[in-house]
């Protein structure tokens, strides 16, 4: 039996990891409008060769999180960087992320609390931009 590299101890902390970075490629392309439709749990199963529900209860054992947590995560970080530095609406933004406009607002709203015209107002009241 080959030996895992020490980072992946086991079978289980490898699928997390390359299903994290999968997840991360996968949104940067989103993000490039290199594709313009995110993967369902079954297209990141297929890239790593396994089944979606061995991919699931994996990754859930591993890291006690659903695989949906970790791509939610990453849309977050994304929607909050464009959101604050970015002059684009808000519907372009819903748009780039491959949403439509309401079901952004709900998403966002979920894990933030405000809604994405909230937030942004909020923060552009705490950090005002600069000008010279």
């Amino acid at each position: 039996m080959p030996v895992l590299p020490q980072k992946y101890q086991t079978r289980k902390a490898e699928i997390t990891a390359t299903f994290i970075a999968a997840v991360d490629e996968h949104i940067q392309q989103i993000m490039n409008g290199a594709v313009d439709q995110m993967y369902h749990i079954k297209d990141f199963a297929a890239l790593l060769h396994i089944h979606p529900v061995h991919l699931s209860n994996t990754i859930k054992l591993h890291s006690g999180h659903s695989p949906c947590y970790f791509f939610e995560i990453r849309l977050m970080e994304e929607a909050r960087k464009l959101l604050l530095q970015s002059s684009l609406t808000i519907r372009d933004i819903a748009e780039k992320l491959t949403f439509d406009n309401s079901n952004f607002t709900k998403f966002f709203k979920r894990f933030e609390g405000v809604t994405p015209s909230q937030f942004r107002q909020q923060h552009a009241i705490t950090s005002p931009s600069i000008s010279l």
